[in-house]
């Protein structure tokens, strides 16, 4: 069964929600997913992984923040001022709060006492280790295909940036030019070695970590995995490479079915939580 929410956040802000539950197999924990830069929750693999999570028992979480373009279309960016303005100090609160939510009984489906794993593909799983860094009512997270620093711009990239007040992005899949507004920058130049410094947050991890990365992924190149992979405490993590597939595990939008190298990184994400969720 799929559900529809709309959760406002501390600063007036809504979270549209989709959650997932087979109530025959429910387990009685949550897994929260976070997509990454330019994604959104009714992306490509979303409802697909919603679905295939709650029919092996969990109660399943998807959102869109706030600011990631999509607006009251749920697969069309139609709000690029607001992505302009988005931040990763925003996108760590909001799913803060999501998994505060959890907590104080927002889903009805859920005990405030469930075990809760996270799930970050891209960009979102430098927001999910960010925030399992610093919650310790947090059981176990994963990422996907994540990026290891959020400093990823070029001199010549920052200095325009700096000079026009904005950054231009191309959308490939739609072909919409994507403007981020300085304030992103201003945050990367203050906060990356500090609040947002990713190899600090794997380093103060307490939780069990899977990494899974696709060895031919050209967004976010696997040494990336590597490099979180060498941070971490080898005790408690693992590092599941998937060959021959990209960022997106050859899954397109709009969704075309599942693939061979998708069903291995659910299957492998699934026996983790398993293990490590009660």
């Amino acid at each position: 069964m799929n559900r529809d929410y709309s959760l406002s956040t501390s600063d007036g802000e809504k979270l549209k929600i989709t959650s997932f539950i087979n109530e025959q197999y429910f387990s009685g924990n949550t897994l929260v997913f976070v997509h990454g830069f330019k994604g959104f929750k009714d992306w490509g693999f979303g409802p697909y992984l919603g679905n295939y999570f709650a029919d092996k028992g969990f109660f399943v979480i998807t959102f869109n923040f706030s600011h990631n373009g999509i607006g009251e279309n749920n697969t069309e960016f139609t709000e690029l001022d607001k992505f302009a303005k988005n931040t990763y100090n925003r996108e760590v609160r909001e799913l803060s709060e999501i998994l505060d939510s959890v907590r104080n009984g927002f889903f009805s489906e859920v005990d405030n006492r469930s075990d809760i794993g996270l799930i970050g593909h891209s960009r979102g799983g430098a927001v999910a280790l960010l925030n399992a860094a610093e919650r310790a009512d947090l059981n176990a997270v994963v990422t996907w295909a994540s990026i290891s620093n959020i400093d990823r711009y070029s001199k010549h990239q920052k200095a325009e940036w700096r000079k026009n007040g904005f950054l231009d992005m191309l959308n490939s899949r739609t072909g919409q030019i994507m403007k981020m507004d300085v304030s992103l920058l201003d945050e990367i130049e203050t906060e990356s070695k500090s609040r947002l410094n990713i190899e600090s947050a794997v380093k103060k991890l307490k939780i069990p970590y899977l990494i899974a990365h696709g060895d031919q992924d050209l967004a976010v190149k696997i040494s990336e995995a590597e490099q979180l992979y060498s941070w971490s405490d080898k005790s408690q993590t693992e590092f599941f490479k998937i060959f021959g597939t990209g960022h997106t595990f050859d899954i397109v939008h709009p969704f075309a079915g599942t693939t061979e190298k998708f069903e291995k990184l659910l299957d492998e994400t699934n026996k983790f939580f398993i293990k490590h969720l009660n």
